[in-house]
């Protein structure tokens, strides 16, 4: 009897340490792959003059990356790919095309055909994020809100790679920034694969197209998405357009040097973002949490436009706080729909969640650029931005005062 229960509790420190152990390297392995998101993005200028496009035609180069993420997580969640397939290697496989298709531009295809090798990064990569979400899931039943958070951090990270590269060697050709993110891809691919799903899994599901309207139905959940919309309406337009925007503010008179330097610690802000984000969600609960972080990260689009031309230490502490609220409860959005989901439906929901999102995303993205050519300036342009959090509060909010609530959290709500 001693001896098995000496077994049994020595059992229980190995799992946590095995879980923890899992997410840091599932944590890496999606940075690696996320560095392709937007790698196109962090050389857009160098692009630009090479194919003599402007400002609103080249953000095409970043909103293909969207609608392919939005096609592909749409189609997973109709078909229930990531409750079928198993997580690693769907997310392998989908790391191994999304460096194929960021290697393309390497080969010079003009426009359109890097529009089209973005779409095909975009929808390969929706094989990627959202099974990463669902299965650090498989390894967390309790910290589950810390856990997605470094999800999102390794997101956040990934996304704000390709600025690093650019701002370490601005001498350099854009063509390294690509084979620098291809090469990244690829390494994660080989990561994802050597990964094995948790103690806590999920039930498999069969394709049932009929299940996208029983999310529709879900009120709680739908709530939880609503809160997201708000959420993506403001965070890929911030992220897309930064160094537009700080490079703009610079000419100004608000002069930062290194542009790409700058945009890359906006973004990156992100990552510690999550994880305070997390930190806060599992014990404070997911509904305050995402309240407080939209209502911070709204106010900061709202006030940066007031200091584009100066102090340029309030710009720049605006621009940092903003970075790590504008990402920080990205996470619980997906946490609280996995709570709030039926069980053998909870790949397609996340799936649901992300491509709506991330179709969302696109009209910001499209957005932005034109407002600026219209009125001749970046300053106001992250004014349209403003309605997204605040109306994504309302929802988290009105979420948090229903029964169904109790589940999210471990009751936190």
């Amino acid at each position: 009897m001693t001896s098995n229960s000496i077994s049994s509790n020595d059992t229980e420190p190995l799992e946590a340490k095995r879980r923890w152990r899992v997410l840091a390297i599932t944590a890496v392995a999606v940075v690696l792959s996320l560095m392709s998101w937007f790698s196109a993005t962090a050389v857009i200028n160098d692009l630009a003059r090479a194919w003599n496009l402007d400002t609103a035609t080249a953000g095409w180069l970043t909103n293909a990356v969207q609608l392919g993420f939005v096609t592909g997580a749409i189609l997973s969640s109709l078909l229930a790919i990531s409750d079928i397939v198993p997580l690693p290697r769907l997310m392998a496989g989908s790391a191994l095309l999304a460096a194929i298709s960021s290697a393309v531009l390497l080969i010079e295809p003009g426009f359109a055909g890097a529009v089209a090798a973005r779409f095909v990064t975009g929808a390969a990569l929706a094989g990627v994020y959202p099974p990463a979400m669902k299965f650090i899931a498989t390894w967390f039943r309790t910290g589950r809100g810390v856990a997605m958070g470094a999800m999102v951090g390794a997101l956040t990270l990934g996304s704000a790679g390709p600025h690093l590269v650019r701002a370490v060697g601005q001498v350099l050709p854009w063509e390294t920034v690509i084979a620098v993110t291809a090469i990244c891809c690829f390494l994660s691919a080989a990561i994802f694969l050597v990964l094995r799903e948790g103690p806590h899994g999920f039930a498999r599901a069969r394709v049932d197209p009929r299940q996208v309207a029983a999310i529709i139905r879900n009120r709680p959940v739908m709530l939880a998405n609503f809160g997201y919309f708000g959420h993506m309406w403001e965070l890929y337009a911030m992220w897309g357009w930064i160094l537009a925007y700080v490079a703009a503010a610079s000419e100004s008179g608000a002069f930062f040097g290194n542009a790409s330097l700058l945009a890359f610690a906006v973004v990156a802000m992100g990552a510690p973002g999550c994880l305070l984000g997390g930190f806060l969600s599992d014990r404070i609960g997911r509904c305050h949490t995402t309240a407080l972080m939209m209502a911070v990260s709204g106010l900061c689009a709202l006030a940066i436009g007031f200091l584009f031309d100066g102090p340029a230490i309030l710009f720049l502490a605006v621009a940092l706080i903003w970075g790590l609220t504008v990402v920080a409860d990205s996470a619980q959005f997906s946490a609280a729909v996995s709570e709030l989901s039926d069980a053998s439906y909870v790949g397609s929901s996340l799936a649901f969640q992300m491509g709506v999102g991330f179709a969302i995303t696109t009209v910001t993205i499209w957005l932005v650029p034109v407002l600026a050519e219209m009125t001749g300036s970046w300053r106001w342009t992250f004014l349209v931005l403003v309605p997204g959090p605040f109306l994504g509060v309302v929802s988290m909010l009105a979420l948090r005062r229903l029964p169904e609530a109790a589940k999210i959290a471990n009751g936190l709500r």
